[in-house]
């Protein structure tokens, strides 16, 4: 629209924006109307979308005002406004939206009925589904009741009439699988734009099973009309085989009654006329071998089918009867030649004959071995038993042949004397008549004895072939119908994973239905996994047999394998994708934590899924929850504890509360690790395994303590806390070892306990930790006092001392165990001493005890009571002692007992012998016998940092400017206190303070381009700055003593001007002027130099300081060429040389009282001072000892860059002695 128009007419901006919202709205949930789609045949996915469709038109409706209201003030915008174009931009815009509303509502409208028929039909082809399925089980059934084929004419009428009776029902049958189809059709015709891959799948599956029956019913009819024919054939064929039979063992018996007579063998002719008959009789019989062996074959069929009956024995006698005339018809056949060819040559014919054996066998032999080996799959094998039955057959019918040789040379050799043998047998050298026989006689026994031989092996073997065989092909068919089976199951698993839609397509409601449902199908498909597991039991027991599977069967069993496989991999994807989708915008989504804040803010997410804020009403963004910024402003009201430890264990405290993990048991939260698998603890987490973590913790929370756990806000609170502990730059992970570090850090549980448990997450499998893993662990834990603010107190982030402190207590070991680390912890070291003194703030917190506070009056004290060693009946509340507070008599530096649980008769007693003790010693003892509340760590800089994990960013150091203005601040609290930082008998070795040894440490990088210089560690954090700061620092030192010298010459200019004016000095105090009459001149002359004289007094006082300060720092730089000129000895610490004769250096800080805490009764014993409890001291005194400090801590440097580092020194010394200087002046003016 014309931005005229709307400056014209200012209304038309509301109706554009109200119809640019409907028009919006309808646009979103035509397309939402589009893309919802159901699966036909699926009543309850129906009827679930009737509902969304009748709530969507409920919506719609409900809306129906608010389209009243648009026509309603596009009406009256027309009314008003006299631009035509205007109101016919407005006519336009309505009816179109008219328009698409009355198209949203049509095609709801039009939705609803069609999703009412297709429930209607789908119901109705669900009923003829299972009709279909029904009879289809029933036809199934009687299937598997089918017999075997019995070969009797009565038993075959039966079978025949009952597969009549089978097709006639199938007929039937075919109407309700013809109804099913039909359906089946409408179904896919009428609702093709919704998912019809489920009636398709169902109703193939039907129409195969249909078609499969219908061909077996085929098949069972023609082998029963086989058989049938079979029958009937039988016996006619057996009756002309016999009359057959019959007439040729008649020719036999002629022929063989012809051949006996005498000398019909002297008679060529008629020999020959004989041998012509007896092979037309061979040839006949060899015409009726296929015969005899089909009627013998078909005989043993009929003959089991009539077991045990009457006809079954007397078929039996015939067969018998048939086998035997024809064994004795082919035996006589074989004598008629044997006798035809006797003559005096006959031992060389049976020679010959027996040789021809031999060879037979030797080549059936070979062709046997051709055979092997076993084929691979179900037709070579049963190619391979084809062949092998007729080669038994052959053999067979070789037998008789092989026998009546045997015995012919049998009767031979008994029958011929031995003085015929001598005759036949000739010799070519002269041999006796005895040895020509016995040659004779050895050579036909020779060659029997191998031909009976030879076939005794060759019926053996053909036998074990034949077992093999049978095996075999029982082995393989057992295994094609395990793979048909396996495939057809596979077959339909795939087909209803092509049903599946893209994960994107699906409404984020149906996501949990979606999962469940593809979860139950995988339950379903666990039997498979039987299938597989069987197929491949099967193919592996084939090698074992000496079986190879061919080359079709390995590529089956390959591809089912992969097809497997590829189905479960393709499930666990599908159940990942919607688990993931559901999670990440299910109810289990971040999506549940946009109710943990409220209007005007509002939750988003960042790209790497981190959480981030939106205040609409300031139009402004941040990382913190608004529930987070308010608890961070209400801990500022706890840095009025002097005392750092326990300042941070009160905020600790108070964060523990609002985050609920006061009530988290050290148990839950293992449970809840555990649950999750988050047991790589070097392992990355992202935001989403962070939230569903705490959700698993916050869900159980909420179960046992409903009314104080709100999850939502707890899961963002904590994951808000973690982020800015462990991820500064909100990376989007953070380790596994931060986050139980954190969590476990603030849950309820015994401090020991803690303690195992963190050390368990670093310690190896054996049990112990090394220097590396411990690091790891203290410097996420050092992280919480960090992110308060609060690290300097607990020895900086540098955990490199505090790991060589426990590993010295450990008497430098290369690895601890768990109870040299908690015997180190119960010492309470220095870096983490805020977590037992959490422990301490925590149990005081419900304590009462029935004294009276002698400052505040406070009775009873509720909290920590502070009683005194030095005087009776002397307690502090927690309020008074923490704030610095004293009564009139009771110094700070005066030991004190802490108490956080009432006190017992036998305390009392101790403390009051303890008191009486203290009563006889001076205040020098307690100066020279003072107690640290903690195990000190070196915090000298020496060796490098321990490992810091990347994945945990850490803030970046602050610029030098702030660091500055951050010792002068901290310098002017210690000039304004009413004693120093430093005890009166601290030494060289003991500690100093946080801002000092910083002075210190950018002391020595001053002069860091001497390559004689420190070495360059990754702990000394200030030696790596670059140029352009040390150029800006020196800029702010020369401003100082620009300003210094300015000083100056005013109070030189001031002094020439009061002695130009003849004035004589005058007493400092004003008030000890004589009193005389004076003029007004005189009255003028006198305030102004009243006035004169206080600014020269302040300006004095100014320059007495400098001029004491600068001989201070005269005397350090003199003993600091002392030191240099000494020859020193480069001294390794942890594998790096230091050049400082000093390198023991311990920090001790306003961490906390020096309290020496007694486990039982929680009670400590404390030397007060103001921030660590020592005896007040002057402000000049404690400034030079802090230089005096700094000074012995320098290290000692040796080249070209003395001078420089002279320079710089005391450059840095009177730059911050004049800063000093000042601050303090214009504190005494305030």
């Amino acid at each position: 629209m014309p931005s005229s128009l709307l400056l014209e007419v200012p209304a038309l901006a509301d109706f554009n924006k109200a119809w640019a919202e409907l028009t919006d709205w309808l646009c979103l949930l035509d397309r939402v109307i589009k893309s919802q789609k159901v699966t036909v045949g699926d009543l309850d996915d129906i009827n679930d979308m009737i509902i969304k469709q009748k709530a969507t038109l409920q919506d719609l409706e409900q809306r129906r005002p608010q389209l009243d209201e648009l026509i309603t003030a596009a009406q009256n915008l027309k009314n008003k406004t006299a631009n035509q174009e205007a109101r016919t931009i407005i006519t336009d815009r309505i009816e179109k939206i008219q328009s698409q509303w009355d198209e949203v509502q049509g095609r709801l409208q039009n939705r609803r009925q069609q999703l009412h028929e297709m429930l209607k039909d789908s119901t109705q082809w669900l009923e003829a589904k299972q009709e279909a399925e029904q009879v289809l089980e029933q036809a199934k059934a009687k299937l598997e009741s089918w017999k075997e084929i019995s070969y009797t004419v009565d038993a075959l009428k039966k079978q025949n009439a009952e597969l009549k009776q089978f097709s006639k029902e199938l007929r039937q049958w075919q109407i309700n699988v013809d109804v099913a189809n039909d359906m089946a059709l409408k179904l896919l015709r009428d609702y093709s734009t919704d998912d019809t891959r489920k009636v398709q799948l169902v109703t193939d599956n039907i129409n195969t099973t249909w078609a499969t029956i219908n061909k077996r019913v085929n098949e069972r009819e023609a082998t029963l009309e086989a058989a049938l024919r079979l029958l009937q054939q039988f016996y006619l064929d057996l009756e002309k085989f016999l009359a057959w039979l019959t007439e040729a063992e008649t020719t036999a018996n002629v022929l063989q009654d012809a051949t006996r007579k005498e000398r019909i063998l002297e008679d060529a002719k008629g020999v020959r006329e004989l041998m012509k008959q007896w092979q037309d009789l061979q040839t006949e019989i060899e015409a009726h071998t296929d015969i005899f062996h089909n009627l013998d074959e078909n005989g043993q069929k009929i003959l089991r089918s009539l077991e045990g009956s009457d006809d079954a024995a007397l078929l039996q006698r015939r067969l018998d009867n048939m086998n035997f005339r024809w064994s004795e018809l082919r035996k006589k056949s074989l004598n008629i030649r044997s006798h035809l060819e006797a003559s005096s040559d006959q031992w060389k014919r049976l020679h010959l004959s027996l040789q021809e054996l031999l060879a037979w066998l030797q080549l059936k032999e070979d062709e046997l071995k051709q055979q092997a080996p076993i084929g691979g799959d179900l037709p070579t094998v049963q190619k391979q038993n084809d062949t092998h039955r007729t080669f038994r057959r052959e053999l067979k019918a070789k037998e008789p042949v092989i026998m009546s040789a045997l015995e012919t040379v049998r009767i031979f050799l008994t029958e011929q004397p031995l003085e015929g043998l001598e005759k036949l047998y000739q010799e070519p050298r002269e041999l006796s008549p005895e040895e020509r026989a016995q040659n004779v006689t050895r050579l036909l026994r020779k060659q029997a004895d191998e031909v009976k031989t030879e076939w005794d092996k060759l019926n053996l073997r053909s036998a074990d072939w034949q077992k093999k065989i049978d095996e075999a092909l029982e082995r393989l068919q057992e295994l094609q119908e395990a793979i048909d089976e396996l495939d057809l199951k596979l077959r339909q698993a795939e087909v209803f994973k092509g049903s599946w839609q893209p994960v994107g397509d699906l409404l984020i409601d149906s996501l949990q239905d979606h999962l469940e449902k593809v979860k139950a199908y995988r339950a379903e498909l666990a039997p498979l996994k039987d299938n597989v597991n069987h197929v491949n039991d099967l193919a592996h027991r084939f090698p074992s047999s000496d079986i190879q599977l061919s080359q079709y069967n390995l590529n089956c069993l390959e591809d089912l394998n992969a097809r497997w496989k590829l189905l479960k991999v393709a499930i666990d994807e599908r159940i990942r994708q919607l688990h993931d989708a559901h999670r990440d915008f299910g109810p289990t989504s971040q999506h549940f934590l946009s109710t943990s804040v409220q209007g005007p803010w509002e939750r988003a997410i960042s790209p790497n899924k981190v959480p981030y804020y939106i205040n609409h009403e300031t139009q402004t963004t941040c990382w913190d929850h608004p529930k987070m910024t308010e608890l961070y402003q209400s801990l500022a009201d706890l840095n009025n504890v002097r005392f750092s430890a326990y300042r941070t264990a009160m905020k600790l405290r108070r964060l523990q509360k609002a985050l609920c993990l006061d009530l988290l048991s050290l148990s839950a939260a293992c449970d809840a690790l555990d649950q999750h698998n988050l047991k790589h603890n070097d392992q990355p987490m992202d935001i989403l395994q962070i939230i569903n973590c705490l959700t698993t913790i916050y869900d159980r929370l909420e179960q046992e303590h409903n009314n104080l756990v709100n999850v939502p806000l707890c899961v963002d609170m904590c994951l808000n806390w973690l982020l800015n502990v462990y991820d500064t730059g909100r990376t989007g992970r953070i380790r596994v070892l931060s986050f139980k570090t954190g969590v476990i850090s603030l849950c309820k549980a015994h401090l020991e306990d803690k303690y195992r448990y963190l050390f368990k997450q670093v310690a190896s499998s054996t049990g112990f930790c090394d220097q590396r893993r411990l690091g790891l662990l203290l410097h996420d834990s050092i992280q919480i006092p960090r992110q308060l603010g609060e690290v300097a107190s607990f020895g900086g982030s540098n955990i490199e001392p505090s790991v060589r402190s426990c590993f010295q207590f450990a008497n430098n070991k290369p690895e601890i165990e768990a109870a040299l680390f908690l015997d180190w912890m119960r010492l309470e070291p220095q870096s983490m001493v805020w977590l037992p003194v959490l422990h301490r703030v925590a149990a005081a917190e419900t304590a009462k005890h029935q004294a009276k506070c002698n400052i505040c009056k406070e009775c009873p004290i509720i909290g920590f009571r502070y009683r005194s060693l030095k005087h009776f009946n002397y307690d502090i509340c927690q309020s008074c002692f923490f704030s610095g507070r004293v009564a009139k008599g009771h110094k700070m530096h005066y030991p004190m007992v802490e108490y956080c649980t009432p006190t017992t008769s036998g305390e009392d007693v101790r403390d009051f012998a303890k008191v009486l003790k203290n009563k006889f010693r001076t205040k020098r003892y307690f100066a020279k016998h003072p107690r640290m509340g903690y195990l000190p760590v070196q915090t000298v800089l020496e060796g490098d940092n321990m490992e810091t994990p990347a994945s945990s960013p850490q803030l970046s150091h602050d610029d030098t400017h702030s660091r500055i203005e951050h010792y002068a601040s901290r310098l002017a609290e210690m000039e304004n206190s009413n004693g120093s930082y430093l005890n009166d008998s601290i030494s060289p070795n003991e500690s100093i303070d946080d801002e000092h040894l910083l002075i210190q440490h950018y002391c020595q990088s001053l002069n860091q381009e001497s390559p004689l210089s420190q070495p360059r560690s990754p702990a000394q954090i200030l030696i790596s700055l670059e140029s352009e700061e040390r150029g800006e620092l020196e800029r702010i030192l020369a401003d100082l003593e620009e300003e210094n010298r300015n000083l100056q010459a005013e109070y030189d200019r001031l002094k020439q001007q009061h002695d130009h004016k003849g004035l004589s000095p005058l007493p400092s105090p004003p008030e000890m002027m004589p009193i005389s009459p004076q003029s007004p001149r005189d009255a003028e002359l006198i305030a102004e130099a009243k006035l004169l004289r206080q600014h020269k007094g302040r300006l004095e006082a100014r320059m007495q300081i400098l001029e004491d300060h600068n001989k201070q720092l005269e005397s350090q730089l003199h003993r600091l060429r002392q030191l240099l000129e000494q020859p020193q000895a480069d001294a390794k610490v942890n594998g790096t040389t230091l050049s400082s004769p000093s390198t023991s250096l311990q920090r001790s800080d306003s961490s906390q009282p020096m309290l020496l805490r007694v486990v039982g009764s929680q009670t400590s014993e404390t030397m007060g001072e103001d921030d660590l409890l020592n005896p007040p001291q002057d402000t000049s005194t404690g400034l030079e000892e802090v230089m005096e400090q700094l000074n012995n801590s320098f290290p000692s440097t040796r080249g070209h860059n003395v001078g420089s580092l002279f320079h710089m020194a005391d450059d840095l010394g009177r730059a911050m002695e004049t800063l000093v200087t000042v601050m303090t002046d214009d504190k005494v003016l305030e």
